[in-house]
C-alpha cells in the first residue's frame, strides 16, 4: 500500500470533465485552449510560482486536510515532469498507456512539506520550460496522436495539455484564489 498521509484528504476525483466544461473553482476553460497556445499558457500558468514560493507562510497549511502552498508548488513541479513525459511517450509511441500516478502517495514519498521553497521554485520553473518546449516543438500532424491513462481515459496531445494546463490553473488559483 502506497504511504498516505492521514492530514490530508486524497484526491480521488476524475477530472476529466474538465475538458468539456469550465471549472466553476478556478474558472478555466480548458476546452478554449487552442493547439498554437498550450505551450505559451504552460509558462503563463509557472510564472507566478517563483513568488508565491518566496511568500511568509509558504509553509502554512491554510486548513486541515489541505496542501500548504510549498505542497501545492512542489506539486506542480511533478505534474509538470509527469505530463512532458506522457506528451513523449504520445510522440514516441503508439497509443502508449500511462503508468498509474498517486498524487498523494507522491506528496509523502517526495516529502513535499520538508523540501526547501527555493529549490521547489527552481526545479518547478525548469520543468515547466521543458514541457512548455516540448508542446512547442509539436509539428501540425501529431496534435492528434493518443495515449491512455491508466483508467481508460485516452488523451490527444491537445486533450492531454489541455488537461495539464486546467491542473496548473487550479493549483495557483488554491494558493492565490485568483482565477487565471
Amino acid at each position: 500500500m502506497a504511504p498516505s498521509d492521514p492530514t490530508i484528504v486524497p484526491d480521488g476525483k476524475d477530472w476529466t470533465w474538465t475538458l468539456r466544461r469550465v471549472c466553476p473553482d478556478c474558472g478555466f476553460a480548458a476546452a478554449e485552449v487552442t493547439a498554437d497556445r498550450v505551450a505559451g499558457r504552460i509558462a503563463a500558468l509557472a510564472a507566478p510560482w517563483p513568488g508565491v514560493l518566496a511568500r511568509r507562510g509558504v509553509r502554512e497549511r491554510p486548513a486541515p486536510g489541505v496542501w500548504s502552498p510549498l505542497e501545492y508548488g512542489a506539486h506542480v513541479r511533478d505534474v509538470c515532469v509527469l505530463f512532458r513525459e506522457r506528451l513523449e511517450l504520445i510522440l514516441g509511441e503508439d497509443e502508449p498507456l500511462f503508468a498509474n500516478w498517486d498524487q498523494d502517495a507522491a506528496a509523502v514519498e517526495g516529502a513535499y512539506a520538508a523540501q526547501d521553497p527555493a529549490v521547489v521554485a527552481t526545479g518547478l520553473a525548469a520543468a515547466a520550460d521543458a514541457w512548455s518546449a516540448a508542446y512547442a516543438a509539436v509539428a501540425a500532424d501529431q496534435w492528434d496522436r493518443a495515449g491512455v491513462r491508466s483508467n481508460g481515459s485516452t488523451f490527444t496531445v491537445l486533450t492531454l495539455g489541455r488537461y495539464g494546463l486546467h491542473d496548473l490553473a487550479h493549483h495557483l488559483w488554491d494558493v492565490t484564489g485568483h482565477r487565471t
